[in-house]
This record gives structure tokens, C-alpha cells and sequence, in this order.
């Protein structure tokens, strides 16, 4: 197993620096890549305290900055302590530039723009984490999506990640015994997805969920009937109200996230048709 340390540098929120690292990672077996995040890099002082971070652990520098002056800085200290270092986006403006004839160049309140966009991931993800587990049923008409499942389906985590992404999501655990409020029905503007695993799957989830609780592993919780009964219950109630279903047996977070994401967007296309 090789391991690498990786830093990535960007002026904004550097969700797309961090695809790129995570789609050039994947590339490569046998690989595990440290990674050191580092957004929001705007000034000489914050650029310095993180060079001390990377000549502590020196690896691969990617980089998104679009301030000259501070790109210059940057590399002229990665060339200093002998470290490879890679603008993500150079090849790709590089060959943009070519096509099209002219010269990239910083517009004038595109920084604003950022800015907007990191406050509004932040305000997503502290209306998600408030909204967690059936918390505040009242205010879900806001959210812009709900994600609804048994317990241990991965709501929580891809709510987190959709969060992430800007989405304002709130999750609800469907339990046969508690039917969740009459809000969940009458929802307008969030998209309500559903998300559900295969019985044997979930069994284990819980298995080893109640393992690391130190609790007894052997409940009803982890009963494979009343699993199935649960499953049975929750897929009728996606059914009865038209809801998508995602099944993340075999998904990760990440694919289950990029699904509902498409699946958001499809409903804006058709809404606004």
C-alpha cells in the first residue's frame, strides 16, 4: 500500500478541487492518499500557516487559486521545498483559452459570488443538522428535500453530504409503530426520495452498530422477519405516495447523493416546463 499526502489548495469552497482529487486518487489501486484540505485560501497570512502544514507533510500540492500574487507565492515555496505541485484547472483554461481566442481573466464580483455560495452550503447545512432524524417536522416545507427510510438506511449520512452540496434536507426514520407526522404528506416544495436496502444488508448494518454500543447483538432490532416487515412497511408507504426510491445496497454515499441529486434536478426542469 503506497501512501501519499495530499494537499488541496483553493480560493473558494473547493468542492470541485476535491472531485478532481478524489477522481485522480481512484485511478490507482493500492493507494492511500492523505488528504489536507485547505479552502478559503484568500490572504499572504493564511497561505503561510498552511505551507507549514505542508513542508510538515510533504506531498502533492493541487491547487485552485485565481489570485496571481498568491498562486505565484505558492509555488515559488513548493519549488523551495522541492514539492510537486498542479493548478487542477490550467489544462482545462489552457485549451478554453486556445478555442476561444482570448485570455482568461478575473470578473469583477466573482469572489461576491463565491462567497454567496459558501454561505448558502453553510445555511444548508445547519438547517440539515437541525433537522436530523425527524427533528422539526414543522419547518420541513423549507427544505428542499426529505429523505425518508428505516432506521440505519444512511439518511443521516447522505443527508449530511446532499448538505454539503448546498441542498437544505431533512430525514425522517419510518418506524411501524410511530407513523410519522401528517406533515410528511402534504409536503409542496421538498422532494420526498425514500431509501431502502436489502433486508440481509440492513441486518448487518445494525449487527454491527449494536457491536459498537456494546449492546446485545441479538434484538429484535436485528430479527431478520421483523427487518423484512419493516422494509415491507416503509416500500408501501414510498408506493402509496408516488415517492423515488434509492436502494443503497450497493451504493456509496456518494452515488446515492449524485442519484437524488438528478433526481432533484428533473423535477426543477419539468416544473419550470
Amino acid at each position: 500500500m503506497s501512501r501519499i499526502h495530499l494537499h488541496l489548495l483553493s480560493d473558494s469552497t473547493g468542492e470541485t478541487l476535491e472531485n478532481i482529487a478524489k477522481a485522480a486518487i481512484g485511478a490507482f489501486e493500492n493507494v492511500e492518499a492523505v488528504r489536507h484540505f485547505w479552502p478559503m485560501v484568500r490572504s499572504d497570512v493564511h497561505l503561510d500557516r498552511i505551507m507549514e502544514e505542508i513542508a510538515a507533510n510533504p506531498g502533492l500540492v493541487l491547487f485552485t487559486l485565481s489570485n496571481h500574487q498568491l498562486r505565484r507565492r505558492l509555488e515559488t515555496r513548493c519549488r523551495a521545498l522541492g514539492l510537486p505541485h498542479v493548478a487542477a484547472l490550467d489544462s482545462v483554461t489552457d485549451a478554453l483559452s486556445n478555442i476561444l481566442g482570448q485570455e482568461t481573466r478575473n470578473r469583477p464580483g466573482r469572489k461576491h459570488i463565491l462567497d454567496e455560495a459558501y454561505f448558502a452550503r453553510i445555511e444548508a447545512i445547519q438547517f440539515t443538522i437541525a433537522h436530523d432524524d425527524g427533528v422539526g417536522h414543522e419547518n420541513w416545507e423549507e427544505a428542499d428535500i426529505v429523505l425518508a427510510g428505516v432506521s440505519r438506511a444512511s439518511k443521516t449520512p447522505t443527508s449530511i453530504y446532499l448538505a454539503n452540496r448546498g441542498y437544505k434536507t431533512a430525514n425522517i426514520p419510518l418506524v411501524i409503530q410511530s407513523p410519522p407526522p401528517q406533515a410528511l404528506y402534504v409536503l409542496k416544495h421538498p422532494m420526498v426520495v425514500g431509501l431502502t436496502v436489502s433486508p440481509e444488508r440492513l441486518v448487518q448494518i445494525r449487527r454491527n452498530r449494536l457491536l459498537s454500543l456494546n449492546q446485545a447483538p441479538e434484538t429484535s432490532y436485528v430479527n431478520l422477519d421483523k427487518v423484512q416487515e419493516e422494509l415491507a412497511f416503509a416500500r408501501r408507504m414510498f408506493a402509496d405516495n408516488g415517492w423515488p426510491v434509492i436502494d443503497m445496497t450497493r451504493r456509496s454515499i456518494e452515488e446515492a447523493a449524485a442519484a437524488i441529486i438528478n433526481l432533484f434536478n428533473d423535477r426543477v426542469l419539468a416544473e419550470g416546463a
